[in-house]
């Protein structure tokens, strides 16, 4: 039996029709960068997070890049972030010229400390990028009390987590500004690169909708040095699609977790959910021992699975500048090192599901 990290195919056969329809629209219309199919989504999507607006762009690199852009973070000002994340969370920061500063991650949620970002904080200090990894909304209250004793902004990096929730707020709803990630394997995907910034600052969405068109409110007049950086009308066409189907999607993720977790109880440690939490499962990641180990065993028998992420960023050759070393954040060089990433998308069958189960118990069995 093959069992597919992510099956995207699975998905789409489902939205066939729909999708090739959208898409046909789109290309009759002629109109392939932002426009109308874009104007349409980012009114759907800054209804469904319940801000009042959302701004389109080339990707959820992108997003972060802008959003710093937007609010004159460079040179000489600092970021807190997690050393515990996609590479492009700290790139956007060291690409504007700040100064990445790291705070360690919970071993059982995998995100930021929020207890330890106080004590990260500088007079060189301007905003505070929590990653709602894997799904999972990050500790947002004490985060923005923290942010607004000491008048910084908080940029969510939601890539991972739209339509998760904390303490009842959605994703995306807290912070000064959140950034979306529409890659193919996120819960909502597109067919290539996509992304987006929302925000309830008007100001700041009408800074971000100039920066993304090379700092042009007018052709060929720059009030500012911005970038190219813009949505697709194909990708948002085919989003606006997928999102009906968003809640649905999430859920059926949901219910493989709760299977896996009640398989793996004596086998590692699946992820813990505060209780205030509502995840979406972008990921279902367990840590476990002889992680390399388990690995071969998997791959060799066609399941797939992966590593999220390998090297923490602290360690990552490019930011050698930086003066970290291995110890410097012992939760994140740990989680690294004992993670592993399983299939959960919302069309695995219930026998590749036991398959992935049978095989990992297999695994221990034989290994002791």
């Amino acid at each position: 039996m093959r069992v597919p990290l992510l099956d995207l195919a699975a998905q789409y056969q489902t939205l066939r029709l729909d999708i090739q329809k959208a898409v046909c629209e789109v290309l009759e219309s002629q109109q392939f960068v932002l426009g109308p199919a874009v104007e349409r989504l980012e009114r759907e999507m800054a209804d469904y997070v319940g801000v009042g607006h959302a701004i389109g762009v080339a990707s959820g690199s992108d997003a972060l890049l802008l959003a710093l852009m937007a609010m004159d973070i460079g040179p000489g000002d600092e970021v807190i972030t997690t050393p515990y994340t996609f590479f492009a969370t700290a790139s956007a920061i060291a690409r504007v010229g700040a100064k990445i500063v790291f705070v360690d991650i919970d071993p059982a949620t995998y995100n930021i400390r929020a207890d330890q970002i106080e004590r990260a904080v500088t007079p060189r200090t301007r905003a505070i990028i929590p990653v709602h990894l894997f799904g999972q909304c990050a500790e947002m209250d004490p985060i923005l009390d923290i942010a607004a004793r000491r008048n910084l902004a908080v940029i969510e990096d939601a890539a991972q987590a739209i339509g998760a929730t904390y303490r009842g707020r959605i994703a995306g709803a807290m912070g000064t500004a959140s950034c979306l990630s529409f890659f193919p394997s996120k819960n909502l995907g597109g067919a290539g690169d996509g992304g987006m910034v929302l925000t309830r600052d008007a100001a700041l969405a009408d800074r971000i909708r100039m920066l993304r068109v090379h700092g042009s409110l007018t052709t060929y007049t720059h009030q500012v040095i911005g970038i190219n950086s813009r949505l697709d009308a194909l990708q948002a066409a085919i989003l606006s699609v997928k999102l009906p189907h968003l809640a649905e999607w999430s859920r059926r993720r949901a219910e493989n977790a709760r299977q896996y977790d009640a398989a793996f109880q004596d086998i590692g440690v699946p992820p813990r959910v505060l209780p205030h939490n509502h995840p979406i499962y972008n990921q279902y990641v367990l840590r476990v021992s002889r992680r390399d180990a388990l690995l071969a065993h998997l791959k060799a028998r066609d399941i797939g699975c992966a590593i999220y992420y390998p090297i923490p960023l602290h360690l990552q050759p490019c930011f050698q500048y930086l003066g970290h070393r291995v110890g410097d954040f012992p939760e994140a060089e740990k989680a690294a090192q004992e993670t592993i990433a399983l299939p959960i998308y919302p069309e695995l069958a219930a026998g590749q599901k036991q398959f992935v189960i049978d095989q990992i118990h297999h695994f221990y069995a034989q290994s002791g």
